[in-house]
């Protein structure tokens, strides 16, 4: 089949959810992957294959326009280039992005998938039509995922075929973690020990609670990741506390090989009440221990875990990072809660989801 993915991510932003199924993906179907416009001079399509199979669209569009002028644009531009890029029969069209709605509702797509990986509308800045836009999809699309328990609660009764689908993780990618690195360049001169966030800085990042780290001296705080959405000006800097910017995904098993704490320092706010960070799970297969605030599917998920700690106040996260360098690994535990949460397992159960819903269409034909 053919799958054309809308998606508020761009491609080669941080390796996360939609990177690693579509990915999967590619490996037996075609797979265009179409970002959110970006200001240009005109209206136009560049698309480039990244990878077998799998082709990256990002429109551009003079800026100024009015949305609905805009989306009718985007919508003829899309539509001509699915026509001349389509092969076989079935089409799946796939959402991240809710606001790329009207784009797709024409595509005449045979299946469509609404991958729900946040409450995008508790984010600061979410434009006040998003929630419209969602509603509009989940009545039009076949199939609902959610990336997190919390987020399948609250999408379950909105559609009659929501799943499950948490945070799944690359095993032997991060578990190469545990074996002898190369340290990369960019922790050369860092002492040990090494308390590590890998991921995007953003409102979701308690920000205080990072300077409150830093300031107790139990480690250096290593922050991996991009700054999105706020200042940088915003995000600790200073003594113990060294901003490495974003880094391969391929180098990340490196990283955490010489680290010696994982950090989810996140804040308590609208804006991670559903989430469930695929770190989690990425850190575990690592070996390292992980310190957590009280992410509400963290606790669910991983918090009877011995390596994982989760902390209900900044002075309680401070004792909880100390206490993870000297408590004992136990590897095992976490190897056996991580079997089964592959990526690719992740994938074929979806794509069993999809391979049922075009089986029943045609027997209804």
């Amino acid at each position: 089949m053919d799958v054309v993915v809308f998606s508020h991510l761009r491609w080669d932003f941080v390796y996360q959810r939609p990177q690693h199924l579509m990915s999967h993906a590619a490996e037996r179907h075609r797979v265009l992957f179409i970002e959110e416009p970006i200001p240009g001079p005109g209206v136009a399509i560049d698309w480039s294959e990244v990878a077998p199979n799998l082709t990256v669209a990002r429109p551009a569009l003079p800026a100024g326009m009015a949305e609905s002028d805009a989306d009718a644009l985007i919508a003829a531009q899309i539509r001509d280039l699915v026509i001349g890029w389509r092969e076989h029969e079935d089409l799946v069209g796939w959402h991240y992005s809710v606001l790329a709605e009207p784009v797709s509702r024409d595509l005449g797509a045979d299946v469509t998938v609404f991958d729900c990986m946040d409450e995008l509308s508790a984010f600061n800045g979410a434009p006040p039509h998003l929630v419209g836009r969602e509603r509009d999809l989940i009545a039009r699309t076949d199939l609902v995922f959610t990336g997190g328990h919390s987020l399948w609660e609250a999408k379950r009764p909105l559609h009659p075929s929501v799943h499950l689908f948490p945070s799944s993780v690359d095993v032997a990618h991060f578990a190469s973690g545990r074996a002898e690195q190369t340290e990369p360049a960019a922790l050369e001169g860092i002492p040990h020990p090494r308390l590590v966030y890998a991921g995007v800085i953003d409102e979701r990042i308690d920000l205080p609670l990072i300077s409150r780290l830093a300031s107790a001296g139990v480690g250096e705080v290593v922050l991996v990741g991009p700054v999105a959405k706020i200042d940088e000006a915003a995000v600790p800097a200073g003594p113990r506390v060294h901003r490495l910017g974003m880094q391969p995904y391929a180098q990340l098993p490196a990283f955490f090989a010489h680290s010696d704490v994982a950090l989810m320092p996140f804040a308590l706010n609208a804006a991670t009440r559903f989430i469930s960070p695929t770190k989690t799970p990425e850190y575990l297969a690592a070996g390292l221990p992980v310190v957590s605030t009280a992410v509400t599917d963290v606790v669910r998920g991983y918090g009877d875990l011995d390596m994982v700690s989760i902390a209900s106040d900044p002075d309680g996260f401070v004792a909880a990072c100390a206490d993870a360098l000297v408590r004992p690994r136990r590897l095992a535990e976490v190897d056996a809660r991580l079997a089964g949460m592959a990526w690719d397992s992740t994938w074929a159960e979806m794509e069993g989801l999809i391979a049922t819903v075009l089986s029943s269409r045609a027997e209804a034909a």
